[in-house]
């Protein structure tokens, strides 16, 4: 006959406790794990899959390897599109970063009046959906009807926001539109957790405004800008409502390879090219991740 010693017995209980727990935590975790690899996972997989195979019209659909990248580098039309899709990272980011960050500041500063009013009105174009955004500011944007018309008609000029020299600022100036808020309250949420004991040492110290805004609230945002970079950069290559709803006003001005999503969007529903749209795809996946964690990497040294 067995027994069980009096140390062994707490170690065995303790170690189907443990196993518990983590099963435990698998039955939380699992729908999210579920639904993540359905939703995220597997269409990645498929594209891929998708962009190693070309239709042709004898043997149906055949795989060719990495011929769909090949050609997608050669393509004039996908460096067109991304080179377009770039001018307007580097030009409108900054902008909207500085804004949103203008903004922040003021708000923290408690010099505002009704600053609550003021907080919620940058922030209130942010729960606009694209859609309605864009279809606003494309009856705006009109010289026949909307109010740069009634502007040209009134100042005698003809100043058209929808040309193809303006059309991309214009694109630009609605997504500034739509996003300083969000980025304003990404800052202002960073601002606030800052220690009031910070302000008041600097403040015996004889620092002004400028100076705690440099020394202080700036290495503080810096994490927040990093984010908001980041965010930003996603969404610049990811630009697809606008120019795509503003296209029904402009046709001359925006092509269908505007912005390299319209192009892989219009290759797959309109052209039925469904492997070399998942390959331009995945080109610039991989590209956007590339530079998102270039600026990741980059912002966690500068905070080191």
């Amino acid at each position: 006959m067995t027994t069980v010693s009096p140390t062994t017995a707490p170690r065995a209980v303790t170690k189907k406790h443990k196993q518990k727990l983590d099963w435990t935590g698998w039955k939380f975790v699992g729908p999210f794990m579920v639904v993540f690899a359905l939703v995220l996972i597997a269409p990645v997989v498929y594209s891929i899959w998708l962009s190693l195979f070309k239709e042709q019209l004898i043997g149906g659909n055949s795989f060719v390897g990495l011929d769909n990248y090949v050609t997608a580098l050669g393509d004039a039309r996908f460096w067109e599109s991304l080179g377009r899709v770039t001018l307007f990272l580097v030009v409108q980011v900054p902008i909207m970063l500085v804004l949103a960050l203008a903004a922040s500041l003021a708000l923290d500063s408690a010099r505002l009046y009704i600053s609550s009013f003021f907080r919620i009105a940058i922030f209130l174009p942010y729960a606009v959906p694209a859609v309605v955004a864009t279809l606003m500011w494309g009856f705006i944007y009109g010289t026949q009807f909307g109010l740069v018309g009634s502007l040209n008609d009134f100042l005698g000029t003809a100043f058209a926001p929808l040309s193809s020299t303006w059309v991309l600022a214009s694109v630009g100036n609605i997504v500034t539109w739509e996003f300083v808020g969000y980025n304003m309250l990404l800052f202002y949420a960073a601002l606030r957790v800052i220690p009031n004991d910070l302000y008041e040492a600097a403040e015996l110290d004889g620092a002004g405004t400028f100076r705690i805004i440099r020394s202080i609230k700036l290495p503080a945002l810096r994490p927040a800008i990093v984010i908001g970079t980041i965010f930003s950069i996603i969404g610049s290559f990811q630009l697809f409502n606008e120019p795509n709803i503003l296209q029904s006003l402009a046709p001359n001005a925006i092509s269908t390879y505007f912005t390299p999503n319209m192009y892989a969007y219009n290759l797959s529903f309109s052209g039925q090219q469904y492997n070399y749209s998942a390959t331009i795809a995945i080109i610039v996946g991989l590209l956007t991740a590339a530079i998102a964690y270039v600026v990741q990497i980059s912002g966690s040294r500068k905070e080191s």
